[in-house]
């Protein structure tokens, strides 16, 4: 996950005069602390008044000018975004010590204005500060949502909504004049309809009406916008004394309450109805009911309520919808790009099931060249190229530099994954690297492969997210072949990233699929 600069950064000027009072009447910490113990601090770029180094940042994705300024200042470098000062971490022995070694000094997380107040001032488990609170929101996410039992039990709603999805594309493939597919969009709308049924499902049975396409546009849609409402550093996270006047002059306040409350509403929504509701008892247990019922019965050590229900919904369907429908986008334009790649992948699949029909998810452990296709485009296009940040809790050391506490600390897990010191021909799609390799991204252990962090703050998803990814790329891969729109020719298709919350490809793919017979 990545935060960067908001579009109207540049509206902070005008407010000049309310910053400079604030800068000028006091030091900065570290330079407070270099005057009285000489420490040593990490190298940094030259600063500008008032803004430090966030003119740096205004005119490229952050993970990009990070990388750039990192080539010259090095791997550990230390930066001022606004009043904030903030560690960016550039190589694999930076990134162990901050996410293994020192985990404990680095392991919470920084407070975020458009973040807090989607969480429900911080009750989810990815953003919440760390502590006993995040220690048991964590164990009861895992034991009712993420552990491998639960994931494996709603393995048929998986299968059978990526049916589904495959059959509306075929339609579309078989028309004479085959209308192009947005593959993100596809996605999306695939993922949140299995996030919807997993963590929601019985509604979906008793009020079908709740489940249409009229639904699944409105839930895509506020997740978008929810999306768009943690897509940058606020004003208030770079001048944290000041910064809350800026946001409601720039708006960011006012979209990230229309934000809140859309999706407040759709998740009360849901609970209304499942507590209105009878329960079947035939009937699986879906996520809904699990967390329900330690509410109900206060089975855990922290006092659920109906607010942290909602947050963990906001987490798990930001996070699980997004993550995995971006790198799809990435998988199959690195395809497109390397045909020879996809005859590989679409062999291996094809010539394992045959004429079976379908992918099923008892199928994914065959295809040794789809998982490495899926490994090498997290490596290339990590969804969160600077992962979630970090704040150090007590003064530490990263590389021999000192680091005080109220730091902020970011991870540039894109650059680590294309350092010509790890990688050979980093910037080149080759899934056979992976061959009889070790490095693996599970548990977070191959700090230069880190698409989903490391550490005790670990992306607790990572099982559930791979499945999904693996089961939807398989089917697309297995049921159509797949050609660039308008004639277009594999050189022409635009790789270029766009700057978010996440790397999105900067003009979404569109491709025209042809069903494989």
């Amino acid at each position: 996950m990545e935060f960067l600069l908001p579009y109207n950064f540049f509206l902070l000027f005008p407010l000049i005069p309310l910053l400079v009072y604030y800068i000028m009447t006091s030091k900065g910490k570290y330079q407070k602390s270099r005057d009285q113990n000489s420490p040593n601090f990490p190298p940094s770029p030259p600063k500008l008044p008032i803004i430090g180094n966030l003119h740096q940042l205004a005119c490229k994705p952050p993970h990009l000018a990070l990388h750039k300024l990192s080539q010259k200042y090095g791997p550990v470098m230390l930066l001022k975004l606004g009043s904030v000062p903030t560690l960016v971490i550039t190589s694999a022995e930076a990134a162990e010590q901050v996410l293994k070694t020192y985990d404990l000094d680095f392991c919470t997380r920084p407070p975020l204005a458009g973040p807090e107040r989607l969480s429900y001032h911080y009750l989810d488990i990815a953003f919440v500060p760390y502590g006993e609170y995040w220690r048991e929101m964590r164990k009861i996410c895992f034991l009712e949502f993420f552990c491998t039992k639960k994931v494996q039990s709603f393995k048929v709603v998986r299968e059978e909504e990526v049916g589904v999805m495959i059959g509306s594309v075929s339609v579309t493939s078989s028309s004479t004049d085959a209308t192009p597919v947005d593959i993100l969009k596809i996605s999306r709308c695939l993922l949140s309809k299995i996030l919807f049924k997993t963590c929601f499902g019985k509604i979906s049975q008793s009020r079908p009406e709740l489940f249409n396409d009229d639904h699944d546009r409105r839930l895509v849609r506020i997740l978008h916008g929810a999306v768009d409402a943690i897509n940058c550093f606020s004003a208030s996270d770079l001048f944290p004394s000041v910064g809350w006047v800026i946001d409601r002059i720039t708006g960011f306040h006012g979209r990230t309450e229309k934000c809140f409350h859309d999706l407040d509403g759709f998740f009360q929504q849901i609970i209304d109805i499942r507590s209105n509701s009878k329960k079947p008892e035939h009937e699986q247990e879906d996520f809904l009911d699990s967390l329900l019922k330690l509410e109900k019965e206060e089975a855990s050590t922290i006092p659920l309520t109906i607010d942290h229900i909602k947050a963990v919904f906001t987490v798990v369907f930001l996070a699980g919808v997004d993550t995995s429908a971006i790198t799809l986008s990435w998988a199959m334009s690195e395809l497109i790009k390397n045909p020879e790649a996809m005859k590989k992948v679409q062999e291996e699949i094809r010539s394992n099931l045959g004429s079976k029909g379908k992918v099923q998810e008892s199928d994914l452990d065959q295809f040794h060249y789809l998982k490495m296709v899926v490994k090498e485009t997290l490596r290339l296009h990590p969804a969160g190229p600077l992962l979630l940040p970090r704040e150090s809790i007590r003064p530490s050391k990263v590389d021999g530099y000192d680091v005080l506490a109220k730091t902020r600390v970011l991870v540039n897990a894109w650059a680590i994954g294309r350092d010509p010191a790890y990688w050979q021909n980093p910037y080149e799609f080759i899934p056979e690297r992976f061959k009889d390799s070790s490095i693996d991204f599970l548990g977070g252990r191959n700090f230069e492969f880190l698409p989903f962090g490391g550490g005790r703050r670990g992306c607790p998803g990572v099982n559930m997210g791979i499945i999904m990814t693996e089961l939807i790329l398989a089917n697309l891969l297995y049921s159509f072949d797949w050609k660039m729109p308008n004639g277009l020719k594999k050189e022409d298709l635009n790789m270029d990233e766009s700057s978010g919350i996440s790397i999105y490809k900067k003009f979404p793919l569109e491709l025209v699929p042809i069903k494989y017979n």
